[in-house]
Formats: structure tokens, sequence, C-alpha cells
């Protein structure tokens, strides 16, 4: 087990195929994950990615944290990760790592980790981040099947350790065939103090409320779904406001069907959001909905709890206990069920709304990313054979 004799610390480099905004929850939950990781006195955190020159990144530097970022630029070759190898050839060069944690599955930047990691005899521990879910697999699965014959079951085999957003994400992991242990640890989300508590307003107080979703315009989120449970309902005095980065032209198909179905009126997208005015919008919701197929986690869950917020969404998420913590509603992924919960929600008063918002931020108390850390710091020692083997790890 490598040690820096300078700091007497353990060296972990994490990698992850981009910090870009428009990745969504990674780009966030990966840098926020790194930063916990890095302020435990018995390891460093070095977080190799890659971007195209010009493009944003989502870092969150930290004072205090021991903790490096390499992000390597490029032109043109991001898609196929050589910027990303470079910079983790850099960080080998510089370091003994103790442990490679790779984010992500099935793109040319895992393939190459994985291959260092057998080169070096590195331990190599996995967060697939929902790309192992049923629903990703089957979308483009052709594509995928190829992958595994070719490379990717190899890759997978080789991981010393998988971790698990949810129990439902280590459950699809085992009916691959992958016996491997498992840590189960949630994504994290920084909750609120006190002084930014959300306070509800009667809707006659300020004109529509809103009911918000925020996340990526993705196929997978089940956003057509929701727009024809719109339909369905027609709220009165109500809002749906879209918010989130496009991804692969669906806003346009989503846009179309709300003209269709003559929604102008009542939904629009606003594009995509970050800081404060993210928090804005937050702040002005009454209710919370995601309508997605499938979600290894759901981070923007875990914000809008955090921000106070009930929140309706699918069995496709890993979120049972928004009806255990009366905070919410876990549906079917369907339409029906979709407008009859949403008519359910909608014809509810402020202050009831408020009581259930109030409950669901002190759930988002569990997602605090200082246990997160210190979690996954307990998974690594286990890895390394200087620790017991911790609760959150399952053997099969």
């Amino acid at each position: 087990m490598t040690v820096n004799k300078e700091t007497n610390k353990h060296s972990v480099i994490h990698t992850v195929g981009s910090l870009h905004p428009r990745t969504g929850g990674p780009a966030r939950t990966v840098s926020q994950l790194t930063a916990a990781i890095a302020k435990n006195a018995r390891f460093s955190v070095s977080l190799v990615s890659q971007k195209l020159i010009g493009d944003p990144v989502i870092t969150q530097n930290e004072a205090g944290v021991d903790r490096r970022i390499e992000v390597t630029k490029s032109r043109i070759l991001v898609k196929f990760a050589l910027p990303l190898l470079k910079g983790l050839r850099t960080a080998l060069n510089e370091q003994q790592p103790a442990i490679l944690h790779d984010h992500g599955v099935w793109m040319p930047c895992n393939h190459h980790v994985a291959v260092m990691a057998r080169k070096t005899g590195i331990p190599l521990v996995i967060h697939p981040r929902g790309m192992l879910e049923p629903w990703a697999l089957q979308h483009r699965g052709w594509k995928k099947r190829v992958a595994l014959r070719l490379y990717q079951n190899r890759n997978l085999e080789t991981v010393e350790l998988f971790f698990a957003t949810s129990e439902l994400e280590a459950e699809n992991i085992r009916q691959l065939g992958f016996r491997q242990p498992i840590a189960v640890i949630p994504n994290g989300v920084d909750v609120l103090g006190s002084q930014s508590i959300r306070a509800f307003q009667a809707g006659a107080e300020k004109g529509q409320r809103i009911a918000l979703f925020l996340s990526r315009i993705h196929p997978k989120k089940g956003l057509l779904n929701l727009v024809e449970a719109w339909a369905d309902v027609r709220p009165t005095n109500w809002r749906l406001c879209l918010a989130g980065p496009d991804e692969n032209g669906h806003l346009s198909e989503v846009m179309r069907r709300v003209q269709v179905l003559g929604l102008g009126e009542s939904v629009e997208y606003v594009g995509e959001v970050e800081g404060d005015t993210k928090a804005a919008l937050y702040e002005s919701a009454d209710l919370f909905i995601l309508p997605s197929f499938s979600e290894n986690f759901g981070v923007v869950v875990a914000e809008a709890l955090a921000y106070g917020v009930p929140v309706i969404t699918t069995r496709g998420t890993p979120w049972e206990g928004l009806t255990s913590n009366n905070c919410g509603w876990w549906v079917d992924p369907t339409v029906q069920a979709l407008a009859i919960t949403m008519r359910d929600a909608m014809s509810m008063d402020s202050e009831k709304l408020r009581i259930m918002g109030a409950k669901g931020r002190v759930y988002s108390g569990e997602f605090n990313w200082a246990n997160i850390g210190q979690q996954t710091v307990d998974a690594y020692k286990w890895v390394l054979g200087q620790g017991s083997k911790p609760g959150c790890v399952f053997d099969d």
C-alpha cells in the first residue's frame, strides 16, 4: 500500500469523462465527493477530467481541502478521451495512488482507466453512475452489447469494488452477474442553513403556483409523459417550469408536444440554470416533479427536499423514502399515475405542502456530504486491508 512519504497520506485518483454542467448530476456529485474525501486526514485526492477549450467545468474548489484538479484541455479529441488519458498518465507519474476511482461506464475514458489499472496493478473501484441500469442498457443497446463482448465485461470483472448510490442500483449490478462487493452510499446534497428555509405563500399572494422540473432534457427523464399528464390535469393557477440542458435536441420534441396539446400558456422552458438562478427556481417552486424512467439516484430530488419542496417522482428512481417520510409521492412512470398524483398534490393548500416540505428538509439531512465522504473513506480502507468491512459494503 503506497503512502506519500511527505504527507503520510494515501493518494486516490478519481477520473470522470466530463465536468461540464450539461452532463447533469455526475459533474456536481463527483466534484463534491472528491472534496468530501479530501477532508479526511488519511487521504489526498486528485480529480482528473477533460474538456474542450472554452467549455465550462464544475470544480467547486474549497479552501483547506487536499485535492488537486487536473482538467486537460483539447480542441477536438475529447470524444476519444485522449486528453483524460494524458492527464491520468501525468497524475500516475507524479503520484503513487493507492486506488483508482472511476466514474461511469461505456465511454472511452472508462476503458482507458480500466486498462491503466490492469497495467499498474492499482486497485480499481467504479461508480457506474446509473450506466448499468436496465433503461441505460437498452438505450442504444446494440452498441453496448458489442462493447460488452469486446472489452467492457473484462473491465468490469477486474473491479475491486463497485459503488452504488442506492440499493436498487446495487440490485441491478448483481442482476448482470457481477459478484464483487458493492458499497451502497447515496449521493449528497448541500443542506441549506436555517436562514435559507423557504416559505410557502398562498397562491393568491404570489400569482400562479409553480411546478418545477429541473434536470437534463433527455428521453429517459420522462418529459413527454409529464406533458401528457399536464394536459390531462390542466391545473388552474399552476405553471409548469422546465429547466435544464437540452441533450441531443430532445427539447424541440417536448416543446412541439406542448404546442400540439395547447399548453403554451402554462408550460415554459427557462434554459440551463446554475448558482443563484437555480436556487431562485427551487425557492419559487411549490412542487418538484421528476418523471424519470430510470435514475440511479436523482440528485435533483435531494436538492428539492433540501429547499423544502415536496416531490413527485417515479418508481424508476430509488426514492421510496418520499412516502415513508411523508414528503412526496413515489408513483409508476406512466401518464395516468402522474396525472392522478399531480391532481391530488395540486389540490392541496399551501399549508399542507409547506408541512410536507418541512419534513422533506429533515429527510435531506441524511444526504450530508461529510457522512458520505467518511463512508467512502471507510470503504477505501477496507479495500486496502486497513480496516474492517464497513456496514455500507455488501458481499454477494
